[in-house]
């Protein structure tokens, strides 16, 4: 059986396609039985979609992989923090485990804002993994957005050049 490290890996290559298209760096696989059933990296901006995360788009295919909306004994692993959104899907798809990566202050919704996938109330609970690979994975998002702000720091020094002009 191969490791938490050994699947986030393969989730940081996802991540790795969604750079390469211009997106946030995030990307997820489902596992069920030591093998690769679906995977999903971020495509928000692409495909004008914003429920179109890596860990949404690996569970829609995980369904279909599976034939059944239930990934029972299934596990995710995304390379950053569940949002609120995709970890109420987690709950509905009765995923067994989340893995996750680096922490998401902002909108995390499996710790760090609040704990959507163990909430009490809810008929189904994910067991929890955090923090594999988590300065791997936070250096990736780190260095995009300081990329990004960097692009649109010259973008905005250029347009100021041509208006002088």
């Amino acid at each position: 059986m191969k490791s938490d490290e050994y699947w986030m890996q393969q989730a940081l290559l996802r991540a790795d396609k969604a750079e390469a298209e211009g997106e946030i760096p995030v990307g997820a696989i489902v596992v069920y039985q030591d093998e690769i059933i679906a995977e999903g990296w971020n495509r928000s901006i692409i495909s004008h979609d914003p429920s179109a995360h890596a860990e949404m788009l690996a569970i829609r295919n995980a369904g279909i992989a599976l034939q059944n909306y239930r990934m029972i004994d299934c596990t995710l692993y995304v390379t950053l923090e569940p949002c609120a959104m995709c970890a109420g899907a987690l709950v509905h798809s009765r995923m067994k485990r989340v893995v996750y990566g680096a922490d998401d202050l902002k909108t995390g919704a499996v710790k760090s804002v609040m704990n959507i996938v163990q909430h009490s109330q809810f008929n189904h609970q994910l067991e929890v993994t955090e923090g594999v690979l988590a300065q791997e994975c936070g250096l990736r998002l780190s260095a995009f957005f300081k990329r990004r702000r960097q692009e649109i720091k010259a973008l905005k020094q250029a347009n100021k050049l041509k208006e002088q002009e």
